[in-house]
């Protein structure tokens, strides 16, 4: 599956994605904003997310900005199954930070959520990243009021997460009424 934004690419990783996978990711400051993504994030980490076996409901994209001289890998964004439901995920790489392109990225799953019928996601971040808290309000989620310590692999520790949820309007585009 591929989706398109005014500026950017959503797309499948390939294993051929591996080293410039490696060289956004492997940065702590990115990497400690994360609750999965282990430090030190290793080559062989980045191999194993890109032969990962895709699963259709739940679409994990590499966020690659198209160019003259080929397209740009600047970070990852995908939905998981969670214990509270459907989970948003996402992070891009620090050349890449505050440019627009997390709220972008953001715009385009939930388009590509709502196709998959997925009726509502939640998200969160770590209190010492605001900037993650900006995206999702800009992207309509709303804080729950609740806060949650969640392990971070990145860390090495717990810390505190603020949660936030979106509840997905139906899609009643042309394309969709036309059945």
């Amino acid at each position: 599956m591929f989706h398109v934004t005014e500026r950017l690419l959503l797309r499948p990783a390939w294993p051929e994605d591996a080293e410039a996978l490696f060289g956004g990711i492997a940065d702590k400051g990115v990497v400690r904003n994360l609750a999965s993504a282990p430090w030190p994030y290793l080559p062989e980490h980045a191999r194993q997310f890109v032969m990962r076996e895709a699963e259709p409901l739940y679409p994990k994209f590499l966020i690659t900005r198209p160019g003259a001289k080929g397209s740009e890998l600047i970070g990852c964004i995908g939905i998981d199954p969670g214990e509270g439901g459907t989970e948003l995920g996402y992070w891009i790489a620090r050349p890449a930070w505050g440019q627009g392109f997390a709220t972008e990225a953001g715009r385009g799953i939930l388009e590509v959520a709502r196709l998959l019928g997925h009726t509502r996601l939640r998200a969160g971040h770590f209190t010492d990243n605001p900037a993650s808290g900006k995206v999702l309000r800009k992207l309509g989620f709303v804080p729950t009021g609740k806060s949650a310590m969640r392990h971070s692999c990145g860390r090495g520790e717990e810390a505190e997460c603020v949660m936030f949820r979106l509840e997905l309007e139906a899609e009643t585009g042309p394309s969709l009424q036309a059945a």
